[in-house]
């Protein structure tokens, strides 16, 4: 009876797993579809105004958008509200604002939004005015009696556009004996250098505190996985520090004080972030605001140490501000170049010290193979490798308990009431011959930590994206595109999500499948019968897995179905 009740249960697990996927993907409501490129007269007159960004303590207000600017349509219509000076580089196109000298308009030239090359750059800062304004500030707190340049203040630019070698100086004077100079430069890639000075003509010393900040509005869209960080994060007071969207309470910030570090927000594969002097005390803040129109707003920012402006002199500060891919090996450059744990916004995990291995032998095969796929195969060739002794030792064991199958089976017969005394009989059965029941489990227990880790590598690297194998596999960090519901793309029709399972992952089941016929099947025909039926859960399962990581599962099953076979061949197991 409980046998026949446990397999009842897993009938209905399986009922309820495809069930749901059913009907999320039919009654479920989707996002909206973007807004229109155009709307009536009414329409653009009902816009919300876009709120200033939070100020960080003490710093000009308001810091950010102006708070009456409405609201654009589109991103072209926001760029042409407000003279910009253009940033073009061979990494990344886009403006900056003079009014408020934001940094808020950033495409990434070399990313697309799809696997067509022809598709638009991937967007990462959005000027303010559009539906989810993204932007970077730098400026000086407020100080009493002091008119400090602030979000509308409208700058001058010399030089331009901004390039590598190339930097933009902007300027402004207050009128009253202070001029600001903001000197703004560009590596090779994502990183921009600034440098604030300013001289103060005036009869009396002034003290000044610098700030930067990062503001995004709207939660950003998420993956959702346990095993992936995105929101704002930061390496503040000798650690890092993260703290997930829903995780912030509006208005009530989340402060750190830090020597140095950085701080922004990590998204799956891009990154923004403030990189203040690392010899100098920080004040940072992780916050939260909703304004009137109850939209979420998120911001990340830091004060400084408070420098002194003599009279007749000047001073001056100097931050940077890093906007861009999170490429490993770009990051880790950073890192050594005084950033400390820059490298550690890419989400390795608990198990970095494998997940970091794989990635750098991924990247070393691929650059022999010339394909990621192809890395994926030898890679999984090498582990099969080094473990193949004690894999072995485990097909060894395997081929005992399947010789022993026809006298356990006789057992079973002999004394069918007595499940005690079926069970003594038959571990002495396997201590007479030296089986191990256990040992045909080894295998798979083995491969589980490289798997979790291959899968996070996938998942998690960007160098993974958009990277393609042969036929139909064009980005092995996506699922397998095809579907046996419409014969793989022959039969003219796009099945529901739920019946999205390709052909890798119908190959992972067969191999799973002829893997099983390998081992020494259940006496117990109710346990033969769940395990026939494990290989379906899989490979519905991983049909929403990165191609990628479904690719290394089939070939390693296929490694381990050769390498099974002739041992028990040789064994007379088969």
């Amino acid at each position: 009876m409980d046998q026949k009740n446990l397999l009842i249960a897993i009938v209905v697990s399986v009922a309820i797993l495809f069930g749901f996927q059913y009907l999320a993907e039919r009654y479920l409501p989707h996002p909206p579809p973007p807004p229109k490129a155009a709307q009536n007269t009414a329409e653009k007159s009902q816009q919300p105004t876009t709120p200033a960004a939070e100020r960080p303590p003490g710093a000009a207000a308001p810091v950010g958008a102006g708070a009456n600017q409405p609201q654009a349509e589109t991103r072209e219509q926001a760029e042409t509200t407000q003279p910009r000076v253009k940033i073009d580089t061979p990494r990344l196109h886009g403006s900056i604002a003079l009014t408020g000298a934001r940094i808020d308009d950033l495409t990434l030239a070399t990313y697309r939004e799809t696997i067509n090359p022809k598709s638009p750059e991937v967007v990462l800062l959005e000027p303010t005015g559009t539906e989810d304004p993204y932007f970077a500030q730098f400026g000086w707190a407020e100080a009493a009696g002091v008119n400090l340049p602030g979000p509308d203040t409208k700058w001058a630019a010399s030089g331009g556009p901004l390039s590598p070698g190339h930097p933009v100086t902007l300027t402004w004077d207050n009128g009253a004996g202070l001029s600001f100079t903001r000197t703004i430069s560009i590596d090779d890639n994502y990183m921009f250098s600034i440098e604030e000075t300013v001289k103060n003509s005036g009869s009396a010393a002034v003290s000044l505190t610098p700030y930067g900040l990062i503001s995004r509005s709207g939660t950003p869209p998420v993956s959702g996985y346990y095993l992936l960080y995105e929101g704002p994060i930061g390496y503040l007071d000798g650690a890092i520090q993260d703290v997930k969207y829903a995780s912030l309470t509006p208005d009530k910030p989340t402060d750190y004080t830090s020597n140095g570090g950085w701080l922004g927000f990590t998204d799956k594969y891009w990154l923004t972030a403030l990189i203040p002097p690392q010899n100098e005390q920080i004040k940072a803040q992780f916050r939260k605001t909703i304004g009137a129109d109850k939209i979420d707003r998120y911001q990340v920012d830091y004060t400084g140490d408070a420098i002194n402006v003599p009279a007749g002199g000047t001073a001056s500060t100097s931050m940077r501000f890093f906007a861009g891919a999170k490429e490993l090996n770009l990051l880790q450059n950073y890192a050594a170049s005084g950033i400390p744990l820059f490298d550690y916004s890419i989400d390795f995990g608990w198990f970095w010290f494998l997940t970091k291995p794989i990635f750098r032998i991924l990247l070393i095969l691929e650059a022999l193979l010339g394909n990621f796929g192809l890395a994926i195969l030898l890679f999984t060739f090498l582990v099969k490798l080094a473990f193949f002794p004690l894999a072995n030792k485990s097909y060894a064991a395997m081929s005992k308990m399947k010789l022993l199958q026809p006298e356990m089976a006789k057992i079973r017969e002999r004394i069918p009431d007595d499940k005690a005394k079926q069970q003594q009989e038959i571990m002495a059965l396997y201590k007479k011959v030296g089986a191990n029941p256990l040992a045909g489990c080894l295998p798979i227990v083995i491969q589980i930590p490289v798997f979790f880790s291959l899968y996070k590598v996938l998942f998690v690297t960007i160098e993974m994206r958009h990277a393609p194998f042969y036929g139909w596999i064009h980005d092995l960090s996506a699922p397998d595109p095809t579907s046996f519901a419409n014969l793989f793309g022959l039969l003219p029709f796009a099945p529901p999500h739920f019946l999205m399972i390709g052909a890798w992952p119908l190959i992972m089941g067969v191999t799973m499948f002829l893997q099983q016929k390998l081992n020494p099947q259940p006496v117990d025909p109710v346990q033969a019968k769940m395990f026939m039926f494990l290989p379906i859960v899989f490979t519905y399962m991983l049909s929403s897995f990165p191609a990628g990581l479904v690719i290394y599962w089939s070939w390693n099953n296929l490694l381990s179905i050769a390498q099974q076979w002739a041992i028990m061949h040789k064994r007379g197991a088969v």
